[in-house]
């Protein structure tokens, strides 16, 4: 089942603003005054983990992806992945459960934005699909890829009303996660992750359904 699709890696040259060229407090003060930013357990005022850079450039890739997996869009999901940067960076995350951590505060982050509706107009006028003078005239293969379109939207509006810990054991494992990483980042038991995914899918369905039928 595919949650939302638009998902895989980021290109690795996509640095978030700050850790190429400004340095590191460039980072702290865009962290400062950006909005919706946590900081959990800052390990000092102004201070930036010493290994920053280094989880950057491995656990990017799939920070993106799992935003993109939520969010269908590749420029919305590297918005994400430098609010969740910005956060880890001045966090006390042990560097071992670093992934972990990123992929469930992506996760979360994206939900979020779901959630509040802070999505693009523009993205979401050209999902839309409609012509430009508003005509209904639309050739057949447009009209397919408008029905893909609204299908992933109404996929991406059911994920948001799942409960928060179906929504992002189903987001992890559709983003590749193995059982065992979900289970880490989640801290679930290996053996229940299969479970709580089976679980969310039905959720995810029943709330389509649900939907549709009250269209």
């Amino acid at each position: 089942m595919d949650v939302v699709g638009h998902g895989g890696s980021a290109p690795a040259a996509a640095l978030p603003v700050g850790l190429s060229g400004e340095g590191h407090g460039a980072v702290i003060r865009r962290a400062e005054r950006k909005d919706g930013v946590v900081v959990s357990s800052p390990p000092g005022r102004g201070a930036v983990r010493a290994d920053l850079e280094q989880v950057f450039r491995t656990a990017y890739p799939r920070v993106v992806a799992v935003a993109a997996r939520v969010l269908g869009s590749r420029d919305e999901a590297e918005d994400v992945a430098q609010e969740v940067f910005l956060t880890f960076g001045r966090s006390s995350v042990p560097a071992g459960e670093a992934l972990g951590w990123l992929s469930v505060a992506a996760a979360h982050t994206a939900l979020n934005h779901l959630r509040s509706g802070r999505r693009r107009a523009s993205r979401e006028e050209a999902a839309r699909g409609q012509a430009p003078d508003g005509g209904d005239a639309v050739s057949p293969d447009v009209a397919d890829a408008v029905v893909t379109r609204d299908e992933r939207r109404r996929v991406r509006a059911a994920l948001a009303r799942l409960p928060r810990r179906q929504a992002v054991a189903l987001v992890l494992r559709h983003s590749g996660l193995s059982y065992a990483e979900v289970a880490a980042a989640l801290d679930l038991s290996p053996g229940s992750v299969g479970t709580t995914v089976r679980r969310a899918e039905s959720a995810l369905r029943k709330e389509l359904n649900r939907h549709a039928s009250s269209d």
